[in-house]
């Protein structure tokens, strides 16, 4: 008997995004994408720069609008989204204030929120324990690794205990080893929260190892051209990217980019 398909958490039907800037002509970003993410998928956006990765995932998060067509987050327009907290965001950058602690900064978001100081310590607390971070409450970012503080804005992003995380290429900027230790990281992370997971990525590699579907972009205007199911078991270890099937579907991965725009890793 098949499962049910879970309940679809991202609907793109649609999606145009023309940028307009003044003297200057209109820059088509994206053209007619259609996307359903499921609740509980890890789904990665691959393709060249500036083909619309990152603009889709703003999209979504409501940072910018669409053109045309239609976007829902939750059965919800993204601005509503958005105010009701339904997704946290962790960027290239980890974006911390270096004047607070590594917990002030997980407890932000419950700051706004209005949460009691009590239980933002605590909640903060559990997120930094959750990212293996517990000890390091009173450091400071500049104190850390760079691994460290992305570990740190994972842990206020998820701080709210949203049931989406949408994160924009957050590992392109750290080492081959510890872009590979914080994939497990985030796959633990994932695993333990059942967090919905859209994940920007210009890795062939990273996409196929993380996610439970890969989908697959053009050049900018930025379409959709393949949307290709991973069926690597989990849990993924060190192990798995030795596996004959990872560099099968590497070679899969990357022969769509090839197909549709000539891209390679």
């Amino acid at each position: 008997m098949t499962p049910p398909t879970p309940p679809t958490v991202i609907r793109a039907s649609g999606i145009n995004k023309v940028f307009t800037v003044r003297n200057a002509d209109p820059v088509t970003a994206l053209t007619g994408v259609d996307l359903d993410i499921h609740a509980g998928e890890f789904i990665s956006l691959i393709g060249p720069s500036g083909c619309g990765k990152s603009t889709l995932l703003r999209l979504i998060a409501d940072l910018e609008t669409p053109t045309s067509g239609s976007m829902t987050v939750n059965g919800k327009p993204p601005a509503q989204a958005r105010l009701d907290r339904d997704y946290g965001m962790v960027f290239q950058a980890a974006t911390l204030y270096d004047w607070r602690s590594v917990s002030q900064n997980v407890q932000l978001p419950l700051e706004i929120m209005g949460v009691a100081r009590g239980e933002r310590e605590q909640r903060a607390q559990a997120m930094l324990e959750l990212v293996e971070l517990g000890k390091f409450g009173k450091h400071y970012p500049w104190q850390l690794s760079g691994g460290m503080q992305q570990r740190v804005a994972i842990a206020r992003a998820l701080a709210f205990q949203p049931k989406l995380l949408l994160m924009d290429e957050p590992f392109g900027a750290l080492d081959e080893f510890t872009r590979e230790r914080m994939n497990l990281e985030l796959l633990r992370i994932w695993q333990a929260t059942q967090t919905t997971v859209v994940f920007v990525t210009h890795s062939i590699a990273e996409a196929v190892f993380l996610s439970s579907r890969v989908v697959v972009m053009s050049p900018r205007p930025g379409r959709i051209t393949s949307v290709m199911d991973i069926d690597l078991p989990y849990p993924r270890n060190f192990e798995t990217r030795e596996l004959p099937r990872f560099f099968e579907l590497v070679t899969e991965v990357r022969e769509l980019l090839r197909d549709a725009h000539g891209f390679d890793e």
